[in-house]
């Protein structure tokens, strides 16, 4: 090899050294989310009934003959649940919650899910509320395979059959919707509603029409209720610290 080539050679090598590589990027960490925290100092609760107004109409028998192990389970005889009205009107699975009076709150979401069970062929419960983003799981608690079928408009509509002990299925919400309706594309007369909001504020009905929104900060609210046959009602509330604020809602048949 000539002395020319090998100072040639000598260069390129000094020269590759000697460049710059090119820099790392900065690993940057995702921010933080301020998440609300609610004081306990000031914080007060909503309770109250949700009542028929009116004598109710007779429930409907449903026809469950098509899969001898739901008739089984009911022993020939379920009634329809989209309107259960008990002693002194009250009035169950109505859902309850803040519609407006937390915007610029972001709330933690809670780390345990929700979960839906499909049992004796019907879905339970029937009415529930979630989180954006909290956990929804579905479980099959029957002999039988069911499809649950969120029937979402905001949020992404899905639907997935699970068989007798099959594992849980779990899925998320991402948008605030109230309310997404739930079927069974296998057996036509389980339906179910959830509701989903940014807040953990709401709250559905019990037998005896009775419901509670816990430890709400103090302010002014619209409270809804939503319910599957007579539609919505809304109150102006006002919360003030350590204070349960007392309300009442009728509903009369359409």
């Amino acid at each position: 090899m000539t002395k020319v080539c090998i100072a040639f050679l000598l260069t390129v090598v000094a020269m590759t050294g000697c460049s710059k590589q090119p820099a790392a990027k900065p690993v940057t960490a995702e921010p933080e989310i301020a998440y609300y925290k609610v004081d306990g100092a000031t914080a007060g609760s909503v309770t109250g009934k949700i009542k028929f107004v009116g004598k109710p109409p007779a429930r409907k028998l449903i026809d469950m003959s098509g899969d001898p192990a739901c008739v089984e389970a009911h022993k020939g005889k379920a009634y329809d649940e989209s309107l259960v009205v008990g002693a002194q009107g009250a009035l169950a699975n109505a859902f309850v919650y803040i519609k407006t009076g937390l915007e610029g709150k972001k709330f933690a979401v809670p780390a345990q899910p929700v979960v839906i069970d499909q049992s004796s062929c019907w879905f339970r419960p029937r009415v529930m509320g979630v989180q954006t983003g909290q956990t929804f799981q579905v479980v099959n608690s029957d002999p039988v395979t069911h499809n649950i079928h969120p029937m979402a408009m905001t949020n992404r509509e899905w639907n997935h059959s699970q068989g007798a002990g099959d594992p849980p299925i779990n899925r998320k919400f991402l948008q605030p919707e109230v309310m997404i309706p739930v079927k069974c594309n296998i057996h036509s007369w389980m339906r179910a509603y959830i509701g989903v909001l940014d807040h953990p504020y709401f709250a559905v009905s019990g037998e005896d029409g009775s419901f509670t929104i816990a430890n709400l900060p103090a302010g002014t609210y619209t409270l809804a209720v939503w319910q599957e046959k007579l539609g919505t009602q809304e109150q102006q509330i006002t919360v003030a610290p350590h204070v349960a604020t007392t309300v009442e809602f009728g509903f009369k048949a359409k």
